[in-house]
């Protein structure tokens, strides 16, 4: 076999070369693709032209593109400011006379030959090259350029074409959608309406589950463009994809087809769920429908991918269904269990566990019914244990550790709820010492949800530390020998609020869990919820039932007496309105304080108009506050005569 060198003397010979058959032998191809490869000379150059001429003939263009590398080099030259880029262009069109050329191409990024025989080549051409673009691994800028180029062309395919033509479409659509802006331009290509049909239509003209599989696939990645599918018709009846219609049928499908459609059609509703313009319409069909049982069950589901898009989707409707779920949870203790397994199950977080406990903490807190078999599921002890190992830097953060841990605290606070009806979530608290560690939350800055939670968790428990004070009894009567050895506790181990023996794990007390403090510095924060639910938390040391002159003093020694006035002042919510007024009317019954805020117009101000524009009850207390401020002194002297 005859092997060429080139050489400078090659140009003067270039036509013997060609005349002989030797020059198409592989091998010969091979030696003059190694020097394209070389920095430019003039042996390049030959070789370029050499190339050329052997690239006009049908049968050597099939063995040109069959050379590892070839079409790789040219295609790098063709993209680059080579200084014979004009012939290698021209080589390059020369070259796709070969389908499998074509494809390499493609594959090495020239995707426009591909595209050209897509959109006019034979039927036969175009099935192949659709076919093989499904199987390519695009960029997303390539994605893009595809989409703008075939894309209604592919649309049009699904419409009318073959069983055949479809699985090649489809399998393209399902390469190029998965990048938001070429799902965009799909969208508007018109790929909505037939894809959907095609998923829904049973029968003898349905396509078949495989390629269903690859139809759900592609709503999966264009439902997560961020289109509006609100005002995107379906059909001539205006039906959209969060119609009630379109996720009835979307439900229907998921419980009736199998795993691989189960997994992605669930993937669409937690995408449309997942967007606060979408989600109400889902969760009214979800409703309408009486799927929440069946949705529940994939909780159980065999398969990972299944059980945690289903954990996702039920996360994404809760705040809108949670009584539902909680309804649901309640008559399936298994489920129930199964969700508390989840949050439990490993060291590491991963997006279940979030999912699982964000689900878990939008149960309804109050449903005393769920709290106990979550007690008996294990779960708060779990939450309360994964809560400490997250506060304490014991467990690896991942982008998965804050709303894992928010969805914890927020289940370790129903406990809070239970405490009257359910001595077990007494004894909990006490085991756990839960109001220390949500005293400690509130500390948790740039957390507003955590101390929120942890305030109200506050309220929650400071409203039962009366019941729960151990009551000192009067030391028994002189001459009684029985009791002589009995010493009566100091005068200082006696809770001066609930007059009695308090500590903050026995009986949640906010003084000695120093919890006030820390409640005053969260009433300044710029979040109304987590000032309305501070305020609330402190409200409860002004309570009837604890001596209300010692509870002001407490406030007055944290520096939250100004604090609270000016919540009254600002007037920033109905809620912060009602609390402020109810707790002046308390602070106001001191009479130093009463002659301090009379000097105050703005104070007063504030009442008035909560006197004329509030709720009944909030104007009857307002006007009370303001029967009390017809006294005098001095804020700054206040501390040492009520002390």
């Amino acid at each position: 076999m005859m092997k060429i060198r080139l050489s400078k003397g090659l140009h003067g010979h270039l036509c013997e070369f060609l005349n002989k058959e030797a020059v198409g032998a592989e091998d010969s191809i091979r030696t003059i693709i190694k020097f394209l490869s070389q920095e430019p000379s003039q042996d390049r150059e030959l070789a370029v032209s050499l190339l050329y001429e052997l690239s006009k003939s049908e049968i050597l263009c099939e063995k040109i593109g069959s050379v590892y590398g070839a079409i790789l080099i040219l295609v790098g030259m063709a993209s680059s400011k080579s200084e014979n880029i004009s012939t290698v262009e021209k080589i390059l069109d020369n070259l796709e006379k070969s389908e499998e050329n074509i494809k390499q191409m493609a594959e090495n990024g020239r995707l426009q030959p591909l595209l050209t025989l897509l959109l006019e080549g034979s039927p036969e051409r175009q099935l192949s090259m659709g076919s093989y673009l499904g199987e390519l691994v695009l960029a997303n800028d390539v994605k893009l350029f595809v989409a703008q180029t075939v894309g209604s062309s592919l649309v049009n395919v699904m419409k009318s074409g073959s069983i055949q033509a479809k699985e090649a479409a489809l399998k393209a659509l399902n390469q190029i959608s998965s990048n938001e802006a070429s799902a965009k331009v799909l969208i508007e290509a018109g790929i909505l309406p037939p894809l959907v049909k095609d998923l829904f239509t049973a029968g003898i003209k349905q396509l078949p589950m495989r390629l269903k599989e690859v139809a759900a696939s592609i709503l999966v990645n264009l439902v997560s463009s961020g289109a509006d599918f609100v005002v995107i018709p379906l059909d001539d009846n205006n039906q959209t994809l969060v119609s009630d219609e379109t996720v009835h049928n979307l439900l229907h499908l998921i419980r009736n087809t199998g795993p691989a459609i189960e997994c992605k059609l669930l993937q669409v509703l937690v995408e449309l769920t997942g967007s606060p313009h979408l989600v109400t319409d889902i969760v009214t069909a979800v409703k309408s429908s009486g799927a929440t049982i069946s949705l529940i069950q994939f909780i159980e589901a065999y398969q990972k991918d299944i059980r945690a898009a289903s954990l996702k989707l039920l996360r994404n409707i809760s705040p809108y269904m949670g009584n539902e779920l909680a309804d649901a949870l309640r008559g399936s203790p298994g489920h129930l269990g199964s969700l508390v397994k989840v949050i439990s199950e490993s060291d590491t977080i991963f997006e279940e566990q979030a999912a699982a406990a964000a689900l878990l903490a939008d149960l309804p807190n109050r449903d005393t019914g769920l709290t106990r078999q979550l007690l008996e599921k294990g779960a708060f002890r779990i939450a309360a244990s994964k809560v400490v190992s997250i506060r304490n830097g014991e467990t690896r953060i991942n982008r998965y550790t804050d709303p894992f841990f928010e969805g914890l605290v927020v289940v370790l606070s129903r406990v809070t709820y239970a405490l009257q009806d359910e001595p077990r979530c007494v004894a909990l608290a006490r085991e756990y010492n839960v109001a220390a560690l949500f005293t400690d939350l509130l500390q948790m800055n740039g957390h507003d949800k955590v101390q929120i939670v942890a305030a109200s968790a506050l309220q929650n428990l400071s409203q039962e530390s009366r019941r729960l004070t151990r009551i000192i009894k009067p030391p028994p009567p002189p001459g009684l020998f029985k009791r002589c050895c009995m010493k009566p506790p100091l005068l200082d181990e006696i809770c001066p609020l609930h007059k009695g023996i308090c500590s903050v794990r026995e009986n949640f007390c906010l003084l000695e869990g120093k919890a006030v403090e820390k409640l005053v510095s969260c009433l300044e924060h710029r979040n109304e919820k987590l000032v309305e639910a501070s305020l609330g938390a402190l409200c409860t040391i002004l309570n009837d039932g604890v001596d209300i002159a010692e509870g002001v003093l407490a406030l007055c020694q944290a520096e939250g007496i100004r604090p609270v006035l000016d919540i009254l002042i600002e007037n920033r919510t109905e809620l912060l309105q009602q609390r402020a007024v109810w707790a002046v009317e308390r602070i106001l019954r001191i009479d130093e304080i009463a002659k301090e805020v009379a000097g105050d117009p703005t104070v007063a101000s504030a009442l008035v108009e909560a006197f004329r524009n509030a709720d009944f009850v909030t104007r009857q207390i307002a006007e009370r506050a303001l029967k009390h401020t017809e006294k005098l002194p001095n804020f700054s002297d206040t501390l040492q005569k009520i002390g």
